[in-house]
């Protein structure tokens, strides 16, 4: 609660809050962080009793494409990479709304005191919005624009090391950055100098969103980085595991060996296996939540299965939960790969391409490409 007093301004005793001043109660939750399974517990305003704001109060984040390619380009460039994560991200913005609150238990001696919230909080609606103007104005203040294509990518022209003309970036998520630069350590402390960052996570990035990150080498010496969500998917099919022993009373299991992420010759629209009791259906669509999760953290060989069992949520039948189970079978031994994003140009000749102009039917053209001798395009 200490993070958090600096958002409050405690009132006199006895005195009366601005009468264009909105009332909103505030309450504890508790939850656990997607990305790594955190547990986490915050402060939270009622927002929902409020008016809402006339401007829009979203926050938007970076998108995964973007910072996949900013990982190459910093590759391509031989350019370092920096993360670090604000401390109390919302509490350093201000309060776009006037609102005030009476103090809970939880502040111990002033409980009860009327308090002005200065600062923005979880659960209002405008703390999102709040965040990303605070954000966006440390950024022009640093001499950064907002890229055309995805806002939350900042650019400034630069020289590099060897008075090259180059761009810097910086790649918001919200609290997150990710900064693209030959001299990282320069641009963390300017930011640092406008938002307080966490000591600890500024530095070569390890994890980013949830995602392992390291750099790997090739045998010619080229350099670049990979990401995986090696630990995120461990963790996954542990809690999966443990559910099923502890709620559904061992009547599902993960199978023993899954070679591929679906078993051999499944077709799920066949399926005509008794439909899900109601609570198994959210167990299967929380199943479905998590592989989603994990195919925007670029596990990419599941986005087909995936895609195809989100199909059935609404009504998903036995075999499609054993079919998901399958999946996290799969996982479970091959939960160590990495996405490489590897800067060297490849080697495409003619011969990989197939001329398909003579048939004229769809299918015809369909079955020649699935026919085509395509060599891979890079390394992994």
């Amino acid at each position: 609660m200490t993070n958090v007093r600096v958002a409050f301004d405690i009132m006199a005793d006895g005195a009366a809050p601005p009468p264009d001043h909105q009332l909103i109660r505030f309450h504890m939750i508790f939850d656990v962080k997607m990305e790594d399974f955190q547990r986490k517990a915050r402060l939270v305003a009622a927002g929902h009793a409020t008016k809402a704001p006339t401007t829009l109060t979203y926050v938007s984040v970076v998108s995964r494409e973007t910072v996949r390619i900013a990982l190459l380009i910093a590759a391509l460039n031989d350019v370092d990479t920096w993360a670090a994560d604000v401390l109390n991200a919302y509490i350093t913005a201000p309060c776009q709304e006037k609102i005030w609150t009476t103090l809970g238990r939880e502040f111990g001696d002033d409980c009860g005191k009327k308090a002005i919230v200065l600062h923005a909080l979880y659960g209002l609606k405008s703390s999102g919005a709040a965040i990303r103007a605070h954000l966006a104005g440390c950024m022009r203040g640093m001499g950064y624009v907002s890229c055309p294509a995805d806002p939350d990518l900042w650019l400034k022209e630069q020289t590099d090391r060897k008075g090259s003309w180059c761009y810097s970036y910086i790649l918001c998520y919200v609290d997150n950055l990710l900064v693209v630069h030959h001299k990282p350590k320069r641009i963390m402390d300017k930011i640092n100098s406008f938002l307080p960052l966490k000591p600890a996570s500024v530095g070569p990035p390890e994890m980013y969103l949830g995602t392992k990150l390291r750099k790997k080498t090739f045998e010619d010496g080229t350099t670049t980085w990979g990401l995986s969500p090696a630990k995120y998917v461990q963790q996954a099919v542990r809690n999966v595991e443990t559910y099923l022993k502890t709620n559904l009373e061992g009547r599902y299991s993960l199978p023993k060996r899954g070679e591929n992420p679906f078993p051999v010759d499944y077709a799920p629209e066949e399926s005509v296996t008794p439909l899900l009791e109601p609570e198994v259906v959210t167990f299967y669509m929380q199943l479905i939540g998590i592989l989603r999760w994990m195919c925007e953290l670029g596990w990419i060989d599941i986005c087909t299965e995936v895609s195809i069992l989100s199909l059935y949520s609404v009504m998903p039948r036995e075999g499609h939960l054993e079919a998901a189970l399958h999946v996290f079978s799969y996982l479970k031994s091959k939960s160590n790969s990495w996405l490489i994003f590897d800067p060297m140009e490849p080697d495409v000749g003619e011969s990989v391409f197939v001329s398909v102009t003579g048939p004229t039917s769809t299918w015809e053209r369909v079955r020649l490409c699935r026919l085509m001798p395509l060599s891979p395009l890079g390394r992994v």
